[in-house]
């Protein structure tokens, strides 16, 4: 398109949005409020306005289709409770030594085969309140092991924000989950140390608080793992044998195998209709994304950015991880930041020189950082798992930003400084 809307248009439409967004209007229709505005103010005419938004949400499109097809594969795991017994296997295996790194592990495994991470975060919560009773951890530190976790599976996943960098950037999924894993490994390491250091700290776990779980009604460890396992198998076709089977194939397939492998195919459609209706609102929140990305897309926000970058003696390649960070603290959310960061910047960052795997990989380890804000639903789902109070929640902000701040700078070690595996 030839509209081109101003710099200054953008940036004000989109902290219109995210003033709507505290104020706890829905974000989708913050986030076309924000268009709206951002286009109006930036010069284009109402027409012209509406022409970029609508651009802009038919981008996002494919990556929208991928995401409700996930969700036959989150509908299989949680509701067939395939994730509760993944993640109750790992942490009674480690047992009470390593209790903080098998409640991490067990968010991350769960996050990583593509349960959101707040649900994962809910699933492992009731073992992880048993654990904390038993082990004399604090609710402070039991969090803190399950959202580092979460957000270290959060950028090896088949989830929405994977699914939309790769396709802003095209390149494959499987590509940008496997960039995620050494930053996650890192992420990891350091959600451990912390939650190590904070054991004690905060409020206690009051026995009134911990809920018996059936272990009999779950299905068995294999087939709990199989959905998971045939769906990334599908996936790595593409890498290993040059078949290229898209995530709209490979997630329903894994989904679908292992709701037969569990004995439990007769609750298929029941299943299907959960995993839609969790999909559902992260599907209309990309178009609200889309439309403002169609705005920014047009304006010259993403030269400004790199202006403001050369102006700080830093790199073009810098602007990947920045974005990311940056657009996930405006919408509280990893999806919605990758989904914007990517779609707006993308092009600057591909002609700036910068590979797309690596631009990719960074914009989704940046989104990582601050998506935890209180305006977002994953502070108060996670909050609300483990029975913690909103003061007590803000304070595990700064740790949690530390977590994503490490996987961040070591994705932009590896695939913008030294430009390893690329």
């Amino acid at each position: 398109m030839d509209i081109e809307v101003s710099a200054w248009g953008a940036i004000i439409g989109l902290f219109l949005a995210i003033f709507m967004i505290l104020k706890k209007v829905p974000p989708a229709y913050s986030l076309i409020a924000g268009a709206i505005v951002g286009g109006l103010v930036g010069g284009a005419s109402l027409v012209d306005t509406v022409q970029l938004m609508v651009g802009g949400a038919q981008n996002i499109m494919p990556a929208v289709l991928r995401i409700l097809a996930a969700g036959v594969l989150a509908g299989v795991l949680i509701e067939s409770g395939a994730a509760s017994k993944l993640a109750q296997s790992i942490v009674y295996k480690f047992g009470h030594t390593r209790a903080l790194l098998a409640l991490a592990i067990a968010t991350m495994l769960l996050t990583a085969v593509g349960v959101f991470v707040d649900v994962a975060v809910i699933t492992v919560a009731p073992i992880a309140l048993v654990i904390a009773s038993e082990a004399k951890l604090s609710r402070f530190a039991i969090l803190i092991a399950m959202v580092g976790g979460g957000k270290a599976g959060n950028i090896m996943s088949p989830n929405p924000n994977t699914i939309a960098v790769s396709e802003a950037f095209d390149v494959s999924l499987t590509s940008v989950m496997a960039a995620g894993m050494i930053p996650a490994l890192f992420g990891l390491m350091v959600t451990y140390m912390i939650a190590k250091r904070v054991s004690a700290k905060g409020t206690a776990i009051q026995a009134s608080e911990i809920e018996q779980s059936n272990m009999e009604s779950l299905p068995s460890l294999f087939t709990a793992a199989l959905a998971p396992i045939v769906a990334i198998l599908l996936l790595v076709m593409r890498p290993l044998f040059h078949i290229n089977i898209d995530p709209m194939i490979a997630l329903p397939v894994g989904g679908l195998v292992g709701v037969i492998a569990m004995g439990k195919w007769q609750n298929t459609n029941a299943y299907i209709k959960s995993g839609l209706a969790k999909m559902a609102p992260v599907a209309i929140l990309l178009i609200g994304t889309g439309t403002v990305a169609g705005i920014i897309t047009n304006s010259k926000l993403d030269t400004v950015l790199i202006h403001v970058l050369e102006g700080f003696g830093l790199p073009a390649f810098a602007l990947a991880p920045i974005s990311g960070m940056f657009m996930s603290a405006a919408t509280a959310s990893t999806t919605a930041g990758s989904v914007v960061a990517s779609s707006v910047f993308s092009g600057a960052i591909l002609e700036s020189g910068v590979a797309g795997l690596a631009g990719a990989a960074m914009i989704h380890a940046g989104a990582t950082v601050l998506d935890h804000m209180p305006h977002g639903s994953f502070f108060h789902a996670t909050a609300g798992s483990v029975g913690m109070q909103v003061q007590e929640r803000l304070k595990l902000i700064p740790y949690e930003s530390f977590v994503g701040i490490t996987m961040a700078i070591v994705s932009t070690l590896i695939y913008g400084v030294f430009q390893w595996f690329l």
